[in-house]
């Protein structure tokens, strides 16, 4: 595994605070909660605590809790093959003396969650020791309030929370990550050093970037693509206009507008989601289909390059 650089981070006042205290509660075996947008680094941080940790030598495994409901419990709690009868441990098992990282904790469907509650008070009648790292996008806490995330389970995770706070928000960290990605990439990939342009770096700095450092550096690899010099101009950017998107509601307007059956469907898949802060196991059950169809809606959306599916974590 990698040494986790925490310069990668930044150097933002409140990056440094948040890494300071991932780094001090990292030698404890408290549970941690990291909570960021997409694309901000949970993983990372998450890889981080457990390399700053006593378990540094031991296993890390991640679990990610947004998979299919059945799929996610499977890789928590292993599974039984029908046909071998042999028994694949789970992430709680193989990471024996080692961390868990439950990331988006948040999708875990909700009975699954008093379960694994239970379970997790109960790991050491079965000699098992973990770490336990989750993070989220969302603010659990009013997601306890609502009534969508089982307040249990939250007091075993949010006592030591970690929040990490948005690129866009970090104008001196996003310069620095934006030169540092265009260094890397161009050396790897073109072989040669290339610089930004003064205007390319404005267009950067302006950009709301929605996913953070994952849509950063997806941003930079494909632009690169189209630099011939050594100079990353404002031409070579390959990042959207920013757009102000105004929905009416369904309040304001006399009866019901009439749209095709696939628009009434996205409409209503989107406002589901919405309605449950893009808590897929929640929208699912509200819809009345299964998560795997939600999942493969919202990527039949996504390839039709809706905005809010696009954005949609």
């Amino acid at each position: 595994m990698d040494t986790i650089n925490v310069e990668l981070f930044g150097r933002d006042p409140k990056v440094v605070k948040a890494i300071s205290a991932a780094r001090n509660v990292s030698v404890t075996k408290a549970p941690i909660l990291v909570v960021g947008e997409t694309g901000i680094g949970k993983k990372t941080l998450a890889r981080f605590i457990h390399q700053n940790s006593p378990r540094v030598n031991a296993a890390l495994e991640f679990v990610d809790c947004s998979q299919d409901p059945k799929d996610v419990e499977n890789c928590i709690l292993g599974t039984r093959d029908a046909a071998s009868g042999k028994f694949a441990k789970g992430a709680l098992e193989l990471a024996n003396k080692g961390t868990v990282v439950f990331c988006n904790i948040d999708c875990l469907e909700e009975n699954f969650q008093k379960k694994l509650t239970k379970i997790l008070s109960e790991l050491s009648d079965y000699d098992i020791d973990i770490r336990l790292i989750a993070t989220t996008t969302k603010n659990l806490s009013k997601l306890v309030g609502a009534g969508r995330f089982y307040r249990g389970l939250y007091s075993i995770i949010g006592n030591n929370t970690i929040a990490l706070s948005p690129l866009r928000e970090r104008v001196e960290d996003l310069e620095q990550m934006a030169r540092r990605f265009v260094t890397e990439i161009s050396h790897d990939l073109l072989e040669k050093e290339v610089s930004i342009a003064p205007s390319a770096m404005d267009k950067i700095l302006s950009h709301y970037w929605t996913q953070n450092a994952a849509e950063l550096k997806s941003v930079l690899e494909n632009s690169l693509n189209n630099v011939e010099g050594e100079e990353l101009g404002e031409h070579h950017l390959t990042i959207g206009e920013k757009k102000t998107i105004t929905e009416s509601s369904d309040d304001q307007n006399e009866g019901i507008r009439l749209m095709s059956l696939r628009d009434a469907e996205q409409l209503l898949i989107k406002k589901a989601l919405v309605h449950t802060s893009e808590n897929r196991t929640q929208a699912a059950k509200i819809l009345g289909v299964s998560i795997r169809t939600l999942r493969n809606k919202i990527n039949e959306y996504r390839n039709t390059g809706h905005a809010y599916f696009l954005n949609l974590r």
